[in-house]
Protein backbone atom coordinates (compact mmCIF):
# COMPACT_ATOMS: atom_id res chain seq x y z
CA UNK A 1 0.00 0.00 0.00
CA UNK A 2 1.17 3.71 -0.88
CA UNK A 3 2.40 5.73 1.90
CA UNK A 4 -0.22 7.98 3.30
CA UNK A 5 1.14 11.70 4.94
CA UNK A 6 -1.68 13.55 5.74
CA UNK A 7 -1.04 17.64 7.53
CA UNK A 8 -3.33 17.97 10.73
CA UNK A 9 -4.44 19.74 13.96
CA UNK A 10 -5.17 18.17 17.26
CA UNK A 11 -8.45 19.22 16.82
CA UNK A 12 -9.96 18.69 13.38
CA UNK A 13 -13.39 16.83 12.70
CA UNK A 14 -12.19 16.75 8.54
CA UNK A 15 -9.07 15.25 10.05
CA UNK A 16 -10.82 12.13 12.03
CA UNK A 17 -13.04 11.83 8.75
CA UNK A 18 -10.44 11.70 6.58
CA UNK A 19 -8.56 9.12 8.85
CA UNK A 20 -11.75 7.02 9.13
CA UNK A 21 -12.05 7.00 5.38
CA UNK A 22 -8.38 6.17 4.88
CA UNK A 23 -8.52 3.24 7.16
CA UNK A 24 -11.64 1.52 5.77
CA UNK A 25 -10.05 1.37 2.65
CA UNK A 26 -7.10 -0.55 4.24
CA UNK A 27 -4.60 1.98 5.26
CA UNK A 28 -2.83 1.22 8.46
CA UNK A 29 0.02 3.56 9.23
CA UNK A 30 -0.90 7.94 8.28
CA UNK A 31 2.32 9.86 8.81
CA UNK A 32 0.48 12.84 10.55
CA UNK A 33 1.77 16.37 10.77
CA UNK A 34 0.83 18.22 12.94
CA UNK A 35 0.74 22.16 11.90
CA UNK A 36 -0.38 23.35 15.49
CA UNK A 37 2.05 22.55 17.45
CA UNK A 38 4.65 23.45 14.76
CA UNK A 39 4.30 26.42 13.03
CA UNK A 40 7.25 25.36 10.56
CA UNK A 41 5.18 22.50 8.91
CA UNK A 42 2.27 24.91 8.50
CA UNK A 43 4.44 27.65 6.39
CA UNK A 44 5.85 24.22 4.28
CA UNK A 45 2.47 22.72 3.90
CA UNK A 46 1.10 26.27 2.90
CA UNK A 47 4.13 26.34 0.30
CA UNK A 48 3.37 23.07 -1.34
CA UNK A 49 -0.54 22.83 -1.61
CA UNK A 50 -1.03 26.22 -1.56
CA UNK A 51 -3.56 25.23 0.96
CA UNK A 52 -4.39 26.97 4.58
CA UNK A 53 -6.60 24.18 5.65
CA UNK A 54 -6.45 20.70 7.31
CA UNK A 55 -6.57 17.96 6.43
CA UNK A 56 -4.03 18.08 3.61
CA UNK A 57 -3.70 14.43 2.56
CA UNK A 58 -0.89 13.39 0.40
CA UNK A 59 -0.93 9.61 -1.20
CA UNK A 60 2.28 8.51 -1.88
CA UNK A 61 3.81 12.05 -4.10
CA UNK A 62 0.19 12.81 -5.05
CA UNK A 63 -1.69 15.67 -3.16
CA UNK A 64 -5.19 14.29 -2.85
CA UNK A 65 -6.11 18.19 -1.13
CA UNK A 66 -8.17 17.81 2.07
CA UNK A 67 -11.32 15.77 3.23
CA UNK A 68 -13.75 16.52 0.80
CA UNK A 69 -11.57 16.00 -2.20
CA UNK A 70 -10.69 12.36 -0.46
CA UNK A 71 -14.10 11.49 -0.56
CA UNK A 72 -14.85 12.93 -3.65
CA UNK A 73 -11.75 10.95 -5.19
CA UNK A 74 -13.22 7.82 -3.18
CA UNK A 75 -16.79 8.75 -4.77
CA UNK A 76 -15.42 8.23 -8.44
CA UNK A 77 -13.49 4.89 -7.52
CA UNK A 78 -10.02 6.56 -8.11
CA UNK A 79 -9.31 6.50 -3.91
CA UNK A 80 -7.99 2.49 -3.85
CA UNK A 81 -6.26 2.56 -7.05
CA UNK A 82 -3.80 5.46 -5.90
CA UNK A 83 -3.69 3.65 -2.58
CA UNK A 84 -2.76 0.44 -3.97
CA UNK A 85 -0.49 2.20 -6.76
CA UNK A 86 3.33 0.89 -5.46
Amino acid sequence: MTAVKMYTTAVCPYCVRAKQILKSKGVEQIEEIRIDTDPAQRDHMMQITGRRTVPQIFIGQTHVGGCDDLMALDAKGGLLPLLQAA
